[in-house]
């Protein structure tokens, strides 16, 4: 089973790894891609008003564009420890077993506007840019990484979760994989998509997906497993599970 989660805008910094070395990262296939944003981002640092515009930033974010400026010397950190953020928190993976971590390192893997696809114990430093940010002089991120990125999605072999955010899925869409869709239900039964709360959940599924024992090979027994785990989630037979959880 393959767990695809969304990044964050928000990345723990520093990191005690050394620096950044693409070749030691999954499928080297993408490193042309790779190579170009990075260095796309580190010469567009050398204008920081044309990096707030280009990645959305505040002045008081100018911090982003240092990182972005030292992507190639600055310390690493395990992608699934460098990404923060409400379903980081969910996820909790410092709380992890030696056994469920290495569980969880094989199952969980990142979409990355910059690095297209990173598993979780892919050496990463910390890095400003966004799924719909638009760098000067390239096309945009999902004309890069689709024709890269889909083809290798499409060859995983493995049932793939895909709890990536619309922005991140749309690189590079994953054929056939299981989707989730959180709702709220009232006390009086009418319900509605979860927003806030939605990361939070999506954080604690993958957590469970992370470390559980079973191997589930198609969206009917994943199904099960996630009743079996407590969880009220609907199927009608498509490719999307809807997890129902209380309104807070």
């Amino acid at each position: 089973m393959l767990v695809l989660l969304p990044p964050s805008e928000t990345k723990h910094p520093g990191g005690s790894g050394a620096r950044l070395d693409l070749d030691a990262l999954c499928a080297p296939q993408l490193n042309p891609v790779r190579t170009e944003l990075a260095e796309a981002l580190v010469k567009l640092a050398d204008d920081v008003p044309a990096s707030r515009a280009a990645l959305g930033l505040s002045p008081k974010q100018d911090d982003e564009v240092a990182r972005n400026a030292a992507l190639w010397t600055s310390p690493t950190l395990p992608a699934i420890e460098r990404y923060t953020g409400v379903l980081y928190d969910a996820l909790d993976v410092g709380t992890l077993s030696r056994a469920r971590r290495a569980r969880a390192d094989r199952r969980l893997a990142v979409g990355s506007a910059l690095f297209g696809l990173v598993r979780a114990a892919d050496a990463i430093p910390a890095y400003r840019l966004s799924a719909g940010s638009s760098l000067p002089g390239l096309p945009t991120l999902r004309a890069l990484w689709k024709p890269a990125l889909a083809p290798l999605l499409a060859r995983v072999d493995d049932l793939v979760v895909d709890l990536r955010s619309g922005s991140y899925a749309a690189l590079a869409p994953v054929p056939g994989a299981v989707t989730v869709e959180v709702l709220s239900e009232r006390p009086d039964g009418a319900r509605s998509v979860v927003s806030h709360f939605n990361k939070a959940h999506k954080g604690r599924l993958a957590r469970l997906l992370a470390t559980t024992t079973a191997e589930p090979d198609d969206v009917v027994r994943l199904r099960g497993l996630l009743r079996r785990a407590g969880l009220h989630v609907e199927h009608d037979r498509s490719t999307v599970l809807t997890l129902v959880v209380p309104t807070p």
